[in-house]
């Protein structure tokens, strides 16, 4: 039986042909909003604001807005609900849909502050905020040192379990001495450079990178010590050259609980200024964290080895199990930058990213503190100075009190 097109079925195929493209069209024109999850609930427990969604979200975003007494949030996944917020920290709330899936609560708040921290559930269907007031003797200096920290992004957890085996740490160094009572918290501190590298060098003082570092990583660990909350090691205690993946072993061998890298940066024009800190990601922030990384991890280099081409650690840095150490190398650095801005010169944008060798232990939060520019006289003599180095070793202290308090909370 043969089958061939009439032309009356060519009229119908053409008609069941026009209506699937609209229907397809249509699919795609609808706003995503419209099969979301809605804002069900806002709980305002004094600093805490809890966003709770009938059903699972994607993810969330911080928004700082450019006035001290409003902050927003934008939600992937969900459409505005009919929700009241005026109490505690929260005088009122806005929602739009700022784009198709994607809803924007304003908070009014009954006083300047700022985002500092957050989270969602296990499910992801509770999104929970932690507002920091800003300090009423420096207002607009703390807000505008705010601004640095944003955006946050809050990511729903995943619903899985990788397990990569970790290569062993290195034992080719004697381990250091650890100072402080038994049962604290250990921080290993990495004086960068030494021996045979003496890193930058001030081009009008001679002042060199390795020896400054030396000073201010002592005076870290005095502070920590004395402070009698944490315990603390040095990778070196003197004029000695290591290899970036045997600073970080000594930490991981030590079973230490955080690593700080202390370094100084530099910059061809001397102008530049002020402290950044820096957290592992296989892609740099920007061209001066590239830039940063390129020479730092070449440092091996001058000791003879090579370790540039090394895949072994690097394939296991970037894989999904690490996620969970740079998010909170990266949580400490913002806290380390909301504590140094009163107290030390900081860069505008103090958080930074980079693959840098020194911070590639998968299983510890590390950060690369870079206290200032030692090509700049100001802050040359101030990272030279007592005073300088005290006031970087409290800020760190402060840093790494905060930190270990929200562990603890959230065991």
């Amino acid at each position: 039986m043969a089958f061939r097109w009439t032309s009356g079925g060519r009229a119908r195929h053409g008609c069941r042909v026009v209506l699937m493209l609209f229907a397809f069209l249509f699919g795609l024109l609808t706003p995503v909003s419209a099969f979301a999850a809605t804002v069900q609930k806002v709980v305002v427990r004094g600093a805490q604001l809890l966003i709770r969604f009938d059903s699972p979200v994607k993810r969330a975003r911080s928004v700082m807005l450019n006035e001290p007494r409003r902050v927003a949030i934008d939600v992937t996944g969900a459409s505005p609900g009919r929700i009241p917020a005026s109490e505690g920290a929260v005088r009122g709330l806005t929602q739009s849909l700022v784009r198709p899936g994607v809803t924007r609560l304003t908070f009014a708040l009954a006083q300047d502050a700022a985002i500092f921290d957050g989270g969602f559930d296990d499910e992801a269907r509770q999104l929970s905020l932690t507002l920091k007031p800003v300090n009423k003797g420096y207002t607009q200096a703390s807000f505008a040192g705010a601004l640095d920290f944003f955006p946050f992004h809050f990511q729903r957890k995943p619903n899985y379990t990788l397990t990569v085996p970790v290569p062993s740490p290195s034992r080719t160094l004697p381990l250091p001495r650890v100072r402080g009572a038994d049962n604290r918290p250990l921080v290993v501190i990495d004086a960068g450079h030494g021996g045979v590298d003496p890193g930058a060098i001030n081009p009008q003082t001679g002042l060199r990178e390795k020896d400054v570092t030396l000073a201010i990583a002592k005076a870290i660990r005095d502070t920590l010590v004395a402070s009698g909350r944490v315990r603390a090691a040095l990778t070196r205690e003197d004029d000695r050259y290591i290899l970036h993946r045997e600073r970080y072993g000594i930490a991981r061998r030590l079973h230490a609980d955080l690593f700080i890298s202390i370094h100084c940066d530099s910059a061809g024009a001397g102008e530049a200024r002020g402290a950044t800190a820096y957290t592992l990601s296989d892609v740099a922030s920007d061209k001066e964290a590239a830039r940063l990384a390129a020479r730092e991890n070449k440092a091996d280099v001058i000791a003879g080895v090579d370790l540039g081409g090394n895949s072994d650690v690097s394939s296991i840095l970037i894989d999904l199990t690490q996620r969970e150490t740079m998010n909170a190398s990266a949580s400490f650095a913002r806290l380390l930058g909301r504590e140094a801005q009163p107290l030390i010169p900081v860069k505008p944008t103090f958080h930074r990213m980079a693959s840098l060798m020194v911070l590639k232990a998968p299983d510890m939060p590390s950060i690369l503190f870079e206290t200032g520019y030692i090509s700049n006289m100001q802050d040359a003599a101030f990272l030279d100075s007592k005073d300088g180095r005290e006031r970087i070793a409290q800020a760190v202290l402060q840093a790494v009190e905060v930190h270990f308090a929200r562990r603890m909370a959230a065991r």
